[in-house]
């Protein structure tokens, strides 16, 4: 399973303010980036007690070279030292912490084109994405280090080599439309098989071979203090069915939403299927409350559950694995300065997928950005 990421708040939203081309004037813009983030986990209840140390280092460069009607280009580095907590400890499919990888590596994670249309109103972009950066993503569960609140556990699971999400993305194009002030569709064609699954380290582009496409189609609805997110994705190329057979129609839907119920508390849920005869888990729910303002005005409080259903077909192979896995979060993220931040973390893993004993995982996050 691929890992969905929704950290590293800072860098994600000045990217969005740089592709939204948010500039004083016409001149050519650069923005720059950098983050930072490191992750000391242990298990204090489980199988096995041990910590592992994780970290991550994120660079990216926007360019406007024409202006904020004209093209956009956006490259974007990473380092991941490839540490497994979830995959050698805690036994869980959904994995705790999102910059969990399972190589050291180096890579160019997006490079890509984006040109406005209909006077800002569209845009089209073409090149290596991340369909996490735009599709499936709330504001809301970005508070979040446990990876199902980034994308669903539905989506992350699927494919031959995961989605183009982190930490290996793919080409693809993207459309995207605001057809109404409160509504904006998004579409988007991807390469199915990101990077190259027998050599995980290196970043490759590779069409054809029988691979596929994954397409994606989202609508988002804006109302008021509320957010509303509806999807359906599907892959081209046939799978392996769990009964043995092979055949396509491996797809999935999902709702997703928000809603400020206060100035300074925020909910969130999500409902997510995917096609059990292909995939481990069949269906999935998350949600969660986001507090802000406890002690100081820019921390923030939070807990969230992840759940995700064993689907019949794989149960029928696996009459020992129990239906679900669970995830339950509180987490309290400080910002000590504008440009660095600590995160203590508490998450309780019901039934792991790998383990035969609930995890109990405390671990601490510190973020340093510069944007």
């Amino acid at each position: 399973m691929m890992i969905s990421r929704n950290t590293l708040s800072g860098l994600a939203a000045s990217a969005a303010a740089f592709c939204e081309g948010v500039m004083a004037d016409d001149k050519p813009r650069f923005d720059i980036g950098a983050a930072y983030t490191a992750d000391y986990w242990t298990i204090a209840r489980g199988e096995v007690h041990d910590s592992r140390y994780l970290d991550n280092l994120d660079l990216t460069l926007g360019w406007q070279p024409l202006g904020e009607d004209g093209p956009s280009v956006f490259l974007y580095g990473l380092y991941n030292n490839g540490t497994g907590f979830s995959s050698e400890l805690a036994g869980d499919a959904q994995v705790i912490s999102n910059i969990e990888t399972p190589v050291r590596a180096a890579r160019l994670y997006e490079a890509w084109v984006e040109q406005p249309f209909l006077k800002g109103r569209g845009s089209i972009k073409l090149g290596l994405y991340d369909l996490n950066s735009e599709f499936d993503a709330l504001d809301s569960a970005g508070l979040f280090i446990a990876s199902a609140h980034g994308i669903g556990t539905d989506i992350s699971q699927t494919g031959q080599n995961g989605p183009s999400i982190f930490p290996i993305t793919s080409l693809a194009a993207r459309l995207s439309v605001d057809i109404h002030d409160d509504i904006t569709a998004r579409f988007a064609v991807l390469d199915a098989v990101p990077g190259d699954v027998d050599h995980p380290k290196r970043t490759t582009i590779k069409l054809g071979g029988g691979e596929g496409a994954l397409m994606i189609g989202e609508l988002e609805y804006r109302t008021g203090d509320a957010k509303f997110l509806l999807g359906h994705w599907r892959y081209s190329a046939d799978f392996d069915a769990h009964d043995g057979s092979t055949d396509g129609g491996n797809a999935g839907t999902y709702i997703r939403g928000e809603w400020a119920a206060t100035d300074d508390t925020t909910v969130f849920a999500r409902l997510g299927q995917a096609a059990g005869r292909f995939n481990t888990f069949s269906r999935f729910f998350g949600g969660g409350i986001n507090h802000t303002g406890i002690w100081q005005e820019a921390d923030q409080l939070g807990f969230a559950v992840a759940w995700a259903e064993l689907s019949e077909g794989y149960q029928q192979g696996n009459p020992t694995a129990n239906s679900r896995e669970v995830a339950l979060e509180l987490t309290y993220r400080a910002d000590l300065t504008n440009w660095l931040s600590f995160q203590p973390d508490i998450q309780y893993i019901i039934n792991p997928l790998e383990g035969s004993q609930n995890v109990l995982a405390i671990g601490l996050r510190a973020t340093a950005e510069i944007n």
